[in-house]
C-alpha cells in the first residue's frame, strides 16, 4: 500500500529523505520514478545522510551513470541516472547488476528501466502538482512510521 507525503521545499524533501534513509538496513533497492526538477537528488542528499553520509557528497550522476559513496560505518550508497539509458545493452553496460544486494541502489529515471528492475524494492514516485516547490511523494515497498 502506498503512502503519500507532500513536501514544501527542498529542505523537506531532504528531511523525508533521511527519515526514509534511517529505516533501511542497507541493500535496499530504491527505483525513483519523475521528470526533470521533481527533487530526486535532494532527496537522495537526505537519504544520504539518513544512511550517515555527508550529503554535500552528492550529485547528480548525470554524465557518470553511477556515483558510489561509502559511509563512515562501511554502508555503501550506489546512485544511478538512467535518463540516457535506453537499451538493455545500455543498462549493463552501466553494470547496474552487479551493485544489487552490495548496498543502498538508489535509481533516478527508474521509468527508464522498469522491465529490469528487481521485483523487491521501493518505488517512490514524485511529482509537482503546483508551479511552486511542493513535491508529492507515493512511497510503496516500505513501512513508514507515524
Amino acid at each position: 500500500m502506498a503512502v503519500e507525503i507532500t513536501t514544501h521545499s527542498a529542505e523537506e524533501t531532504e528531511a523525508l529523505g533521511r527519515r526514509i534513509g534511517g529505516l533501511l538496513k542497507g541493500d535496499e533497492m530504491i527505483a525513483l520514478f519523475g521528470g526533470l526538477g521533481m527533487g530526486k537528488t535532494a532527496f537522495v542528499r537526505g537519504l544520504a545522510e539518513g544512511l550517515g553520509m555527508d550529503p554535500k557528497e552528492i550529485s547528480s550522476p548525470t554524465f557518470a551513470i553511477v556515483h558510489e559513496h561509502e559511509g563512515s560505518n562501511g554502508q555503501m550508497l550506489f546512485h544511478f541516472d538512467m535518463y540516457r539509458v535506453e537499451s538493455w545493452d545500455d543498462l549493463y553496460s552501466t553494470g547496474f547488476f552487479d551493485y544489487l544486494g552490495r548496498g543502498v541502489v538508489v535509481t533516478e529515471w527508474s521509468e527508464n528501466i522498469e522491465a529490469a528492475l528487481p521485483e523487491e524494492r521501493i518505488d517512490i514516485e514524485l511529482s509537482a502538482p503546483h508551479h511552486d516547490d511542493t513535491r508529492v511523494f507515493k512511497v510503496n515497498g516500505i513501512e513508514l512510521p507515524q
